[in-house]
């Protein structure tokens, strides 16, 4: 879930005796992300594999990499990937293992959302393994920071969170941390768009592309309360990472922050802990959709099937359930399994299971929703208004132009 811009290799070190080797590309290299990639690495080596790391700091880079590596005749064994319009792609081409037989060895259709078991079929067939889900809309709080202000409950409603920012405004401290890449300007309007629209306004814009919800008022107004956000944020904001962002909360320095449930692993490295030091909201109301994001693996195919028991080996180990819980409460993610005890988890990946197991709040992320060239359309233009000086029906229009062309932009 990062995206930043730099590129590093590590290797692991092998098992002591020779087993499947998974060559494995992927971008988890914040604390909180390796801390659970090492869960993940040291259950196939118990389960007799060798674990291969290639780390790349970067979302887009790591999948070039692994483009690259298949068109090049080199596919790793398995790779991070989300399930976006791009993992489709890759399927539809016929550069992934298919996975049905593992499926339903492992009862998927029984254990795992029928949302996410859909965004990894690709015309009847499965073809990624779902590791973790994350939301990437939570609202987290600085339990400090609100004291300081002396602002005593979560925010509920829309009204309340700009109650909130005014007060942690008049306190002297950032209202709204907000790390201003385009991906995060993205993030934060769907996050409003969630909140103050609900569901059935985030699905008529984002999955439906519905021509009245895109010039409707509603729409609009999602707009203004996005533009709005703008004057609580700091002058460090631009180009900000993420996990930096994240930091400003566990400093007590800011208030509040829209980010994935990945950042609760930048928390727990700070040594935090929910209800005590920081605050989790998944939605303001109880109704809020909840947006399912989160990491797959995905298995190229190589020429000679070589590498199919590591694949095999691996799928196994990453579904498996002390797998899913060690890796979750590490990552900050919810297990993908609904079928799993999660009282072992914190007080966020619990009210996230809770939200999982409920179906009618389920909607899928952009990325599933959206093919490659309208996403990276609509991050452009959500962030050129958030960052400069655009009216919001302006705007608006932007937006409903590049959801309504169906075709590549």
């Amino acid at each position: 879930m990062l995206r930043t811009c730099a590129l590093t290799l590590a290797l692991l070190p092998a098992a002591a005796v020779a087993g499947p080797q998974a060559d494995v590309v992927h971008w988890w290299t914040s604390p909180g992300e390796t801390a659970a990639m090492h869960a993940l690495a040291d259950a196939y080596r118990a389960a007799g594999g060798q674990w291969r790391d290639v780390a790349v700091v970067a979302s887009e880079q790591a999948r070039a990499v692994v483009l690259e590596r298949i068109q090049a005749g080199n596919p790793p064994t398995a790779a991070q990937f989300n399930a976006s319009q791009a993992f489709r792609e890759l399927a539809r081409r016929g550069r992934l293992t298919p996975l049905d037989d593992l499926a339903r060895e492992g009862r998927w259709a029984d254990t795992l959302p029928a949302l996410l078991l859909d965004a990894v079929r690709v015309d009847g067939h499965l073809y990624a393994v779902p590791l973790s889900i994350h939301m990437p809309a939570w609202l987290w709080s600085s339990k400090a920071a609100l004291a300081k202000a002396g602002i005593k409950t979560e925010p509920r409603s829309m009204d309340e969170l700009f109650a909130a920012l005014d007060k942690l405004q008049a306190a002297g401290l950032i209202p709204l941390a907000h790390g201003g890449q385009p991906w995060q300007d993205l993030n934060l309007f769907t996050a409003l768009l969630a909140n103050q629209g609900g569901r059935e306004l985030y699905l008529a814009v984002l999955r439906d592309r519905d021509p009245a919800a895109l010039q409707g008022d509603a729409l609009r107004q999602v707009l203004v309360s996005y533009k709005k956000l703008r004057r609580y944020v700091d002058a460090g904001s631009p180009g900000r990472n993420w996990n930096d962002t994240t930091a400003l909360l566990t400093s007590g320095r800011a208030g509040f922050t829209f980010m994935g449930d990945w950042a609760k692993g930048e928390f727990a490295q700070a040594g935090q802990q929910p209800g005590r030091d920081y605050g989790c909201t998944p939605g303001l109301t109880t109704k809020a959709p909840y947006i399912v994001d989160g990491d797959v693996l995905v298995f190229p195919k190589g020429r000679d099937g070589a590498a199919l028991p590591a694949q095999r080996l691996l799928a196994r180990v990453a579904t498996a359930a002390a797998t899913q819980l060690a890796f979750s409460a590490r990552k900050g993610s919810v297990p993908v399994r609904t079928d799993l005890d999660t009282r072992t988890l914190d007080a966020c990946a619990q009210l996230g299971a809770a939200a999982l197991r409920d179906a009618g709040r389920l909607v899928g992320n952009t990325e599933m929703l959206l093919a490659p060239e309208q996403l990276t359309a609509l991050e452009r233009a959500v962030s050129d208004y958030w960052n400069r000086d655009i009216a919001a029906p302006a705007a608006q229009q932007t937006i409903a132009k590049i959801l309504q062309n169906r075709r590549p932009l």
